[in-house]
Formats: C-alpha cells, sequence, structure tokens
C-alpha cells in the first residue's frame, strides 16, 4: 500500500487530474492498493478553493465551526469529483470521509490536531476497494463537528494516515519535479536534490512556499515513514526523503 496526495495545483482542472489518474494506475500496478489524499481544487481565486469558499460571507468568522464546516468542503468536492472521473476511467473506488475516514481530531477549530486514526473501516473497505479516496485537511472531533488541521494540513492527514496503515511510503505530487535546492519560479539555476534524510529536509521548509506542511514533515520524522516528493507531470522518481542516511 502506498499514500499518494494531489495538492491544488495537481486537482486545478480536468487535464491535470487525467495525470493525477494516471499516477494513481500506476500506483494500484506496483503496490496493489492506494490511498488518495486530497486537497480542495485550484488556490485562491479558483471557484472551489478553500478561500474562495470562506470568502462567501465575513459571517464566517463570527463562528470557528462554521468556518471549519465551510472550509472542509473544498476538499470534499475534490473528492467527489476524483472519485466521478475515477469511475469514468475504469477504476473502482469509494470516498471515505466524515466519519468513515477514521481521523478523529481535539484542539482548536482551524489547527485541530489529530488525536488517532481507526483504520478498521479502511481496512475492510480495502477488500473490496482497491482505490480510497479520503479529504485531506480535516477530520471530527468527538461531537462530531469538523475540525481542519492548518493550511496545508491535507499534507499532514496524508503522512498521518501513511503512518497508521503501515504504508510502504507516502507520495506528494506537485508541479516541480522533486524538492528544489531554490524555488524554480525564481531561480531558475535550482537543483532537484535525489535524496535528502528527513534531517536534512526539514529546514528546507522554512521559507515563503515550503513544498509540504512543516508540521506533516515532523509528523513524518516522529514516525520514520519515507517520502517521495515527485512532479504530476512526468513518470520520475522525485526526491526520496527517508528517516536515516543509508
Amino acid at each position: 500500500m502506498i499514500i499518494q496526495k494531489f495538492g491544488g495545483a495537481a486537482m486545478r482542472n480536468r487535464e491535470m487530474r487525467r495525470l493525477c489518474i494516471h499516477r494513481i494506475q500506476e500506483g494500484l500496478k506496483s503496490h496493489d492498493e492506494v490511498i488518495v489524499v486530497v486537497s480542495a481544487i485550484g488556490r485562491q481565486e479558483s471557484p472551489y478553493s478553500t478561500d474562495r469558499l470562506l470568502s462567501i460571507t465575513p459571517s464566517l468568522k463570527f463562528s470557528s465551526a462554521s468556518w471549519d464546516l465551510a472550509a472542509s468542503c473544498g476538499e470534499l468536492i475534490a473528492s467527489a469529483v476524483l472519485s466521478a472521473e475515477l469511475e469514468e476511467a475504469g477504476i473502482p473506488n469509494r470516498v471515505m470521509h466524515s466519519m468513515n475516514s477514521g481521523i478523529r481530531t481535539i484542539g482548536s477549530f482551524g489547527n485541530a490536531t489529530i488525536e488517532t486514526i481507526e483504520t478498521s473501516h479502511i481496512k475492510r473497505t480495502l477488500q473490496d476497494h482497491k482505490c480510497l479516496i479520503i479529504p485531506g485537511f480535516q477530520g471530527m472531533n468527538a461531537a462530531g463537528d469538523y475540525m481542519t488541521l492548518g493550511r496545508g494540513g491535507s499534507d499532514l492527514t496524508a503522512i498521518a494516515l501513511g503512518s497508521s496503515l503501515n504504508a510502504a511510503h507516502v507520495e506528494f505530487f506537485k508541479d516541480v519535479p522533486g524538492v528544489m535546492s531554490a524555488d524554480p519560479h525564481i531561480h531558475a539555476e535550482a537543483k532537484k536534490f535525489d535524496s535528502l534524510t528527513i534531517d536534512e529536509f526539514i529546514p528546507l521548509l522554512d521559507c515563503e512556499r515550503p513544498v509540504i506542511q512543516k508540521r506533516a514533515a515532523l509528523h513524518a520524522k516522529k514516525t520514520a515513514i519515507p517520502l517521495c516528493v515527485r512532479g504530476i507531470a512526468a513518470a520520475e522518481d522525485g526526491t526520496w526523503i527517508v528517516p536515516h542516511s543509508l
């Protein structure tokens, strides 16, 4: 089993989602079972992005529970869209959302902590469906309220699931070919790292546009799960991030 995480840029339109489907097909062929974690479709002004959903009314700022409920809808929409397009491509799948995801949260709305992941329902569903989609960025507290995990929280969802399900590794698909020495959108001379230890990787996340959420990377260090950051557009190896030096 592997975990594959697709961000907003990878999910932004049908053409890009076809690339996501190709990567899922590759994952199923090589690892038999794939858990897909998705972010909301697009970024900022995209119609189904988290930022756009939260701009529906300024009143959301008066209710943190309502804010999180609205914010979580972006990943739910993305999950439904990708699920339908996978079915169209002949790939059976199930969306595991709300209580079915097993992700239980505590703490504050807008910056919740994953307390535990109950994996029994996921494991039972994998017996009949080898591809499952789980909305990132969210979980539910004991009262049944949606809670979000902070900006970039879908990365944490993917790594926490990988650790709880003993996945072989977690893959992150990006609009860059891997972890770069600098932001390639600004520095054309930026080079891709072939591999890094988690301790080498974490300091690289102290920047304006970290390749994954730093909180998620710290969880990967704690649980010693391997990560792979790959480009969505090309079937390259990307950058492997391993717990220790080989």
